[in-house]
């Protein structure tokens, strides 16, 4: 069994889901199953108020997590639990563990970061978990949030229900909106099987061990009269009684009631099967290094979750869910979930409720994103293949040309062009690793000069290029990290983890020993600047964007992004090169004087349809047409 701490890394390998054809069967058989449970619009809704009227294309997102941001209430920090590290969870020396980061802390730096740009905040999930897990020796906590216990509370390592709510008030009396990040794929890892006591169970699948069997094809007949998961009804699923089919699951009597709501503690509701091996089936209903794997295909599941998360919207007024391993759950619980959270959101004064699940994968992954929104139905996934197409081109491994190919597949998003500019766009995160490291390990003998000015590059790519960029915590204060997951994790508030004080940040020679929340580095600055020029230009935010020129090797990148109103042109170009470009570029012919929005642009166009650009090495220029 791989080490606990490591899961969220292994999420982010994991293959693409199974089969197109079984994950699109029986929608309308699971929709019937809710209609019960889906609560209609009230007549006469709440208006609505200014900032829940931004459409999500206008949102610039800042991800954190609360554990490592910043550190607001000192009372908080063993989570109200008592006894070592290994009870607690609390140690601020050790990466695994919680460092003592809360929503007190966040709502005290709710204006550093407006000030950087940012509209709206992707919170890491609040909820509360299971404290500590792991085998002997490998334990580590649940500091990151993704190991939920009680779905209706906030984790006491991070504050209370109130101050949760006393976030969002303050942050949309600032004009900030509040993403919260979920978990439906599965629970911490509360259920057991006795066929496997040190947890390292192989996945059996439904072809070995069928629903209708006891412990393989020629065990004892269970379940009879259940025609299989894919007849997502409650008359089909009252047949399904018995959970052990591939293993005997159960639960120590100390957790009996350990998971909120209490129906989550029936082993029935899971698919107890073993842990993933990421490809075919068990890429949905594997356990992810013996995570409770929830059976999302039980229509009871998904009348529960819907509840769950429903409930959240109407007590809080969030404006959008992140979802967690969005692909690694059956593609018609998201036919139902979708709608239904809009639905309960809308009922609320929120016609603009944001949903983006984490569909991981590498730089060619733009179809598997596309698929998501196609048959799982997702208004947008987080862009995983913008991010490599990235960090390849700004690293200089591709050519600018990876860049055309990734934007030459937005057709395949459900609505099209239109569509992919509702994808999440990143350069860095929690799971896969900060654009500070790639860059560092892609140019190992780069001079900081030259690795601050790729990142730079890079984060003008992501705040200009099609798609609702988020940005990672930390970036804007040189944060480089030093590889995945945890590594990827620093405080920010101030460390006492020796690996994370030890790495050597970009453009200042601060460590991560000293709270950055200044607003002086070179990287905020440029953030600022450039989330200011994207809020005042609807181009950038919401309009059709044209790939204008691209090169085989490290140099030129160039687009065009048209007013969503009247169409006049913004003329975006890069240089990935670390020698200076020089080149025509094609613009519509009406385009015949521009304004520089950054960088260096010419007043007017060399002829009708072509501009000259002068780029600088690892530069950029933004020139707007003159309306």
């Amino acid at each position: 069994m791989p080490e606990i701490a490591t899961m969220r890394t292994l999420r982010g390998r994991a293959h693409p889901q199974g089969p197109l054809g079984r994950l699109a069967m029986h929608t309308g058989a699971v929709l019937a199953a809710l209609c019960l449970a889906v609560p209609a619009v009230a007549a006469g809704a709440p208006p609505v108020d200014a900032v829940s009227a931004r459409t999500t294309q206008d949102e610039t997102i800042y991800f954190l997590l609360p554990d490592r941001f910043d550190n607001g209430d000192r009372a908080n920090d063993t989570g109200g639990l008592s006894g070592d590290r290994l009870h607690t969870g609390y140690d601020p020396t050790d990466k695994a563990f919680y460092h003592g980061g809360d929503l007190a802390g966040v709502i005290r730096r709710l204006d550093y970061i407006k000030t950087l740009g940012a509209t709206a905040i992707w919170v890491g999930p609040v909820m509360t978990n299971r404290a500590v897990q792991g085998q002997p020796g490998h334990e580590s906590a649940g500091y990151h949030g993704y190991w939920i216990t009680d779905f209706t509370t906030v984790d006491p390592h991070f504050g209370s229900n109130a101050d949760f709510a006393r976030l969002v008030r303050e942050a949309h009396a600032r004009g900030l909106k509040i993403y919260m990040d979920i978990v439906v794929n599965h629970t911490a890892d509360v259920i057991h099987y006795r066929e496997c006591p040190t947890g390292d169970c192989p996945y059996h699948s439904r072809a070995d061990y069928p629903y209708q069997r006891r412990g393989g094809v020629d065990g004892a007949p269970i379940n009879p009269g259940f025609a299989g998961d894919s007849i997502g009804t409650d008359a089909n699923f009252a047949h399904f009684v018995r959970p052990d089919y591939a293993y005997t699951p159960y639960v120590d009597a100390g957790d009996a009631h350990v998971k909120v709501p209490d129906w989550l503690n029936d082993p029935i509701w899971y698919h107890n099967r073993g842990n993933t091996t990421y490809v075919g089936e068990s890429a949905t209903m594997g356990d992810f290094g013996g995570l409770d794997d929830v059976m999302t295909e039980n229509p009871r599941v998904i009348r529960g979750m819907i509840d769950i998360y429903g409930d959240w919207v109407r007590r809080y007024h969030v404006d959008g869910f992140r979802i967690d391993t969005a692909k690694h759950v059956d593609a018609a619980f998201w036919r139902a979930f979708i709608p239904a959270i809009r639905d309960i959101a809308r009922g609320e004064g929120l016609p603009n409720f944001a949903i983006f699940g984490e569909v991981a994968g590498g730089g060619d992954n733009a179809p598997n994103q596309a698929v998501s929104t196609r048959v799982a139905q997702f208004p947008a996934t987080l862009d995983f293949g913008f991010r490599f197409r990235v960090i390849d081109a700004v690293t200089g491994r591709s050519g600018t040309d990876a860049l055309d190919a990734l934007f030459a597949a937005d057709p395949l998003y459900a609505n099209g062009d239109a569509g992919a500019r509702n994808e999440v766009t990143f350069v860095s995160n929690h799971d896969n690793g900060r654009i500070g490291w790639s860059i560092r390990r892609a140019l190992p003998q780069a001079s900081d000069a030259e690795v601050l000015a790729r990142e730079t590059l890079a984060h003008a790519m992501l705040l200009t290029l099609r798609g609702v960029p988020a940005i990672y915590a930390g970036d804007e204060q040189g944060f480089a990290g030093l590889g995945d997951d945890q590594r990827a994790r620093e405080d920010q508030f101030g460390s006492r983890v020796p690996e994370y004080n030890a790495e050597r940040l970009i453009g200042t020679d601060t460590t991560t020993a000293t709270p950055h929340f200044g607003t002086d580095h070179p990287l905020f600055r440029t953030i600022a600047s450039l989330a200011r020029i994207r809020a005042a230009t609807p181009a950038l935010r919401r309009g059709e964007q044209i790939v204008r020129a691209r090169s085989l090797g490290p140099g030129l990148f160039a687009v065009s992004r048209l007013d969503p109103v009247d169409g006049h042109e913004v003329l975006i170009a890069y240089n990935t090169a670390t020698t200076p470009v020089s080149a025509q570029i094609e613009v519509n012919v009406a385009t015949a004087h521009l304004v520089a929005l950054a960088g260096a642009c010419p007043a007017a166009a060399s002829a009708p349809g072509s501009v000259r650009i002068d780029l600088p090495a690892l530069g950029y220029v933004i020139c707007e047409a003159r309306k």
